[in-house]
């Protein structure tokens, strides 16, 4: 596995938690604390945001440069946070089951390749455990609600339709 495909792989990862952080921020700030789900969706904010603290400090540490998308993923993920909140609270969840379900096979898809190679085992460590807190989010959503949204799944579609296209423009971009 070559240095670019690894700087691929964090800079991705990086930019999607980036991505998680926001949307969080867009719901909660529609939500508030008196949102019937703003102390789950606070939990999960505060666990993405040590998971982008962690890739950022590794992206530091190895001179990985982040995803030009940045300023993009700033507005886009807020948008989507603040857009899905205002749908209701099962509209918010589903925003988060369908993220989580995408990031869970993106990260999956990391680990065979990684432990296939044998190649940089300090990310494949953070990867995992990013991965199982990612699989409690989903099931946390799911419990909360999430099919429960309006027009759930064409809204889940479109979620996971977008979030496979982020990680694709931003690993090279």
């Amino acid at each position: 596995m070559t240095k670019d495909e690894i700087d691929r792989m964090i800079r991705v990862d990086q930019a999607g938690e980036f991505g998680a952080t926001r949307i969080y921020e867009g719901q909660l700030a529609v939500m508030g604390d008196r949102g019937p789900h703003s102390g789950e969706i606070r939990a999960m904010a505060r666990q993405e945001a040590v998971h982008r603290e962690e890739f950022d400090a590794l992206m530091a540490e190895r001179g990985v440069r982040p995803t030009a998308l940045q300023p993009f993923w700033h507005a886009a993920g807020y948008a989507l946070g603040a857009a899905t909140a205002l749908m209701g609270p099962e509209a918010a969840m589903a925003c988060t089951a369908a993220v989580e379900e995408e990031i869970d096979k993106h990260y999956s898809e990391q680990l065979d390749r990684l432990e296939e190679t044998g190649a940089d085992p300090k990310l494949a460590g953070m990867i995992e455990r990013f991965r199982e807190d990612e699989r409690e989010h989903l099931d946390a959503a799911l419990e909360a609600g999430a099919e429960k949204a309006p027009a759930y799944p064409l809204l889940s579609g479109i979620i996971r339709l977008g979030c496979k296209a982020a990680i694709k423009v931003s690993q090279r971009i």
